[in-house]
């Protein structure tokens, strides 16, 4: 019982010599080329695009995403962020720190995003006594934000809590200093 001949997947015609196997076919060396381009594949890594070889040149040109942040070909893994597409090493913090962002949570602003300690240092609104980003529940009051625990009298210190309390010089006066 003799062995069944290599079929060329391109010309269906038997391989006699050199051959190739590929994709779970098997080819004549000359017939093994880019499904776009028809350039022999001649590299031993090489892309596929519905079943079929591409060559790296036609794989950049014709079926890779470009890259947000560099503007260059994206070939291996991305991110997808934003309604966009990027290398790993390219999506980053656009704030001061510029630490990579994949694979973490971020902040959007103005289409930039950003890590959550640059983010709220920039974007976040500030306190009206202590100056600190506000980046839970405020309180507001007198024409700005406050931390609750900010939120005292001017004279004692004593958190205001009620809803009731007296205005010297745009700063809260509990009931009892105002008397």
């Amino acid at each position: 019982m003799s062995e069944q001949p290599s079929i060329c997947h391109k010309c269906n015609e038997v391989i006699q010599l050199r051959i190739i196997t590929a994709l779970g076919k098997t080819w004549h060396p000359e017939h093994f080329v880019c499904k776009d381009c028809q350039c022999p594949i001649t590299e031993a890594t090489f892309n596929i695009k519905e079943g079929e070889p591409v060559c790296a040149d036609c794989f950049v040109s014709n079926y890779s995403g470009v890259c947000h942040g560099c503007q260059r070909p994206i070939l291996e893994r991305t991110i997808k962020a934003m309604g966009e597409t990027w290398h790993e090493e390219c999506f980053l913090c656009s704030g001061p720190c510029k630490q990579q962002l994949a694979g973490s949570s971020f902040y959007e602003h103005d289409g930039r995003p950003y890590c959550r300690t640059d983010f709220e240092h920039l974007f976040a609104a500030r306190c009206g006594k202590c100056k600190a980003p506000i980046t839970e529940n405020a309180i507001v009051a007198l024409d700005a934000k406050w931390h609750r625990e900010c939120f005292t009298c001017k004279k004692c210190q004593t958190p205001i809590t009620t809803s009731s309390f007296v205005v010297e010089d745009n700063q809260p006066l509990c009931k009892a200093c105002s008397d």
